[in-house]
């Protein structure tokens, strides 16, 4: 293949770029603070200013996770063509692609995409769905964890002990708590913390999956898929099927 067989094409637009290495920032920092957390005991981690510093970190980096996330939704109803949401979710004639895509991988000559192809927009909409269910999860635990926005003040001032001012209960601290409602406080929060891990879990599997995914993609497909998340520039030799 000569340079003169291939053909340069902007894709990814400033603000998608931005929100992918924000957001790949996000889940590594909340994976290795939750991983503290998860494992404090073995780690010797004991004390309560200890645990209430980490679950602190890890609610303000889930925080920018968040709007980075409410970002990239709303943006996918205006950005450029392959940012929205018609160049992600599974439409009409989806199934079809699907199949002439994985066809064409059996060929050795497999078509090529300017957005994501059919495979690589299932990644993309199950990530969406593992992370806004995380973003969910971690909002309300971050309410009845450490009592933090935007449920922390209902959920502190129906925990509160009658005649204990809600803004002085401390994080994991029973004093001041009405011992009835804490219980039921622990009991209600606890199946979010259960689905936040597991979920957590899963999306870095898929992570995973989805980067080695790239890799073989680039290496089989071209179209310089790593470095156009940096540039927003695809290098293909072929014409894109998505190129209409």
């Amino acid at each position: 293949m000569n340079d003169t067989d291939l053909k340069t094409y902007r894709v990814w637009d400033r603000p998608t770029r931005l929100f992918h290495w924000i957001n790949f920032s996000c889940v590594v920092g909340l994976l290795i603070f939750g991983l503290l957390m998860l494992y404090k005991k073995e780690l010797g981690i004991t004390s309560i200013e200890a645990k209430i510093s980490l679950k602190t970190v890890h609610v303000i980096i889930g925080y920018v996770f968040v709007l980075n996330l409410l970002f990239r939704i709303v943006w996918a109803f205006i950005g450029n063509r392959y940012a929205r949401w018609s160049a992600i979710l599974p439409g009409r004639g989806f199934g079809q692609a699907l199949r002439d895509y994985r066809a064409s991988l059996s060929t050795g000559s497999p078509q090529q995409y300017l957005g994501h192809n059919p495979l690589g927009r299932l990644a993309i909409v199950t990530m969406l769905l593992l992370m806004l269910v995380m973003a969910v999860t971690g909002l309300i635990r971050a309410g009845t964890d450490i009592y933090y926005p935007p449920f922390g003040a209902a959920v502190a001032e129906y925990v509160a002990a009658p005649g204990t001012d809600p803004a002085s209960l401390i994080p994991y601290n029973p004093e001041g708590t009405d011992p009835a409602k804490a219980e039921q406080l622990k009991a209600f929060k606890g199946p979010f913390g259960v689905i936040h891990i597991y979920t957590a879990f899963t999306l870095l599997f898929v992570i995973v999956v989805h980067i080695i995914a790239v890799i073989f993609t680039d290496s089989r497909e071209g179209g310089s898929l790593i470095s156009a998340m940096f540039t927003g520039t695809k290098v293909l030799s072929g014409k894109p099927v998505d190129d209409t």
